[in-house]
């Protein structure tokens, strides 16, 4: 199926392979991070970029490269962008959280990162190139801009989803967080090539998100927003060039009935994010002068995205996994299953919380969020990395005493091993009550002390079922 790995690209993994081994370990990772001037990591990072867009030859150049980014939201509106691409007969390249895609060939991404380091990234930016893709669609997160990851992609249309609080301790405030999204956007320029002459740079904006202000306020050719009727707009008509809205008309357990744009679509992913999603995309598909049939079509025709908002039913019992890691992105699944579960019905919440250093601040809150929405909770592992499991699980469990409507041992439990953290949550579910398993996704793995180990929600819950008979 590939051709055989070209000479250049074994010498780079050989010495990239050796490199990773010694930083990989997460204590020697952070000791020697702390003895080295913030400076000469950025040049670091700045070096390998420079050097991976001369070694594949700055393959962005060749192709029309729309980035998303902002806080949730990212992997599910690229890959209805994706579609609506190929549905309209150009090929289109991928690479998300959970999958790469060339053409017709997709596999699953398995890295455990969302945005791609920089000579992987350029090497799939070329072999897309070589595949005679069109357009490339990338997943563009913070932190691979802080890295500069997106150094000399030749990006043409952005997209922010919305903007929340998230990673703090990695970028150092929010104010840092939010201007690392941003260089998103000062990137998008008119293209060299003749063949791309009819593309114009635009940035596409969610103006419901408080902070879309300042992503209008950098200077692009061409400026474009949108949102729901009657959302919170924290944009002026002169801030954008043409507002795209959408309004839900009917929400329910195995879709939406919404219209965009003017245009009846009925989608079959759950939850109000997902018209944000799919009207980010409708946005990308007008710049691209993709057809409405086709933007429809191929709206109407996505039925899962793995890991958002997937459903595994049995017996009456509904598991619901999803992302959601951050506060907003699990009270946005919390409010939607609320909304759409029968009122008998019970919400289960079963989650965890990332370590390694990582947003220690959330995790009281995503307790306090469970212990308000959901009837009862099991606390368990996520991705603990080098943290004391049980010092994340204690933080989280703050939040759910805080709000003191839950008993433990009665209604919440705190179960380390993520799938006893299931099983438990299976076992004391009745038929219509619906379980949000939040946190991992479509991750391929679970990341603990001692290495990572094979893993995946969705699997381990259909094992589960099928012990549970």
């Amino acid at each position: 199926m590939y051709k055989p790995i070209h000479r250049r690209t074994r010498v780079h993994t050989f010495i990239g392979s050796w490199v990773y081994r010694f930083i990989s370990h997460q204590r020697m990772f952070y000791s020697i991070r702390k003895i080295i001037p913030h400076a000469c990591i950025r040049w670091y990072h700045l070096f390998l970029a420079v050097c991976a867009n001369v070694w594949y030859r700055f393959p962005s150049q060749e192709l029309v490269v729309i980035g998303v980014t902002g806080t949730n939201g990212k992997t599910t509106t690229c890959h209805m962008i994706a579609d609506m691409i190929e549905h309209a007969g150009v090929k289109v390249g991928l690479t998300s959280t959970i999958e790469f895609r060339i053409a017709d060939t997709r596999w699953v991404n398995d890295t455990k990162q969302g945005m791609q380091g920089r000579f992987r990234l350029q090497k799939l930016l070329r072999r897309m190139v070589k595949a005679g893709c069109r357009v490339a669609v990338i997943e563009t997160t913070s932190e691979g801009i802080s890295q500069y990851r997106h150094w000399g992609i030749e990006y043409s249309i952005g997209v922010l989803t919305n903007l929340t609080p998230e990673h703090i301790e990695s970028h150092g405030s929010f104010e840092q967080y939010k201007k690392a999204k941003g260089m998103l956007f000062f990137t998008l320029k008119r293209k060299k090539k003749k063949q791309f002459e009819d593309v114009i740079p635009t940035s596409i904006i969610n103006t419901d998100s408080p902070h879309a202000d300042y992503f209008l306020s950098i200077p692009v050719e061409r400026r474009w927003c949108y949102g729901l009727k009657g959302g919170h707009c924290f944009a002026t008509e002169d801030q954008c060039e043409k507002k795209c809205t959408a309004e839900i008309t009917e929400m329910h357990f195995h879709g939406i009935e919404c219209v965009l744009n003017g245009m009846p679509v009925n989608l079959a992913l759950s939850g109000r994010m997902n018209v944000y999603n799919a009207l980010a995309a409708w946005c990308v598909g007008e710049a691209l002068d993709i057809s409405v049939e086709d933007r429809k079509k191929a709206l109407e025709k996505m039925t899962r995205v793995a890991g958002r908002m997937e459903k595994i039913e049995h017996n009456g019992i509904t598991v619901v996994v999803d992302y959601a890691h951050d506060p907003a992105a699990l009270e946005q699944v919390y409010e939607t299953l609320s909304a759409i579960k029968v009122p008998s019905a019970r919400l289960i919440g079963v989650f965890g919380a990332t370590g390694g250093g990582r947003d220690h601040s959330k995790r009281p809150v995503m307790g306090k969020l469970a212990a308000a929405y959901c009837d009862a909770i099991v606390i368990c592992n996520d991705d603990p990395y080098d943290e004391d499991p049980q010092s994340i699980m204690s933080a989280i469990e703050s939040g759910v005493k805080e709000k003191g409507r839950h008993v433990k041992d009665e209604t919440y439990w705190i179960i380390e091993d993520r799938r006893k953290a299931i099983k438990k949550a299976i076992e004391f579910a009745r038929s219509g009550d619906i379980i949000a398993l939040t946190g991992k996704g479509a991750e391929e793995c679970i990341v603990l002390a001692d290495g990572k180990q094979k893993w995946n929600d969705k699997n381990v819950v259909e094992e589960l079922f099928l012990l549970c008979g």
